[in-house]
């Protein structure tokens, strides 16, 4: 098996036990991260990303992967998240692809892609499924995830 299919084997199994230090430890001191929900990242704002969002899931977050391929410098991932969204208290279970890049065994690029829309309307109810597909309600999304995250670093 492929050193890069365990890496990617290890990060999601580390999700799946909600161990972000784990998770953590697959990434390349200069990771770069992209999502719909947070936008760009870099390794400490990624890094402090999953922590925050373990702690704030309180144990109520399932994680499934699957469909894992990989090259020696790339790879992607189908996962699955199920969890409660805190700001609502409505059940979402989010489909996503991930794309990996990898440098000295490690992941140094991971971008995640969803149904931004599909997801709004899951997480906000009737204002994502109204709002959800255009720009201006995207943006908004993401400055509260980005202040969301801001305001975590700085108690952490």
């Amino acid at each position: 098996m492929h050193t890069s299919h365990n890496l990617i084997l290890k990060f999601y199994d580390s999700f799946s036990k909600l161990d972000a230090d784990n998770m953590i430890s697959c990434y390349h001191p200069k990771v770069t991260f992209k999502d719909p929900a947070f936008g760009n990242l870099n390794y400490q704002e990624v890094c402090t990303m999953w922590r925050m969002l373990i702690e704030k899931s309180n144990g109520n977050l399932t994680i499934e992967f699957s469909n894992i391929k990989v090259t020696k410098k790339s790879g992607k991932a189908k996962w699955i998240a199920t969890y409660t969204f805190s700001q609502t208290n409505r059940k979402v279970k989010n489909i996503i692809q991930a794309k990996f890049k990898f440098k000295d065994g490690l992941i140094i690029s991971h971008n995640d892609s969803f149904n931004f829309w599909f997801w709004s309307g899951m997480a906000l109810g009737w204002k994502g499924y109204l709002l959800g597909w255009t720009p201006f309600f995207r943006n908004k999304v993401r400055q509260q995830a980005n202040l969301s995250l801001k305001k975590y670093m700085t108690k952490n």
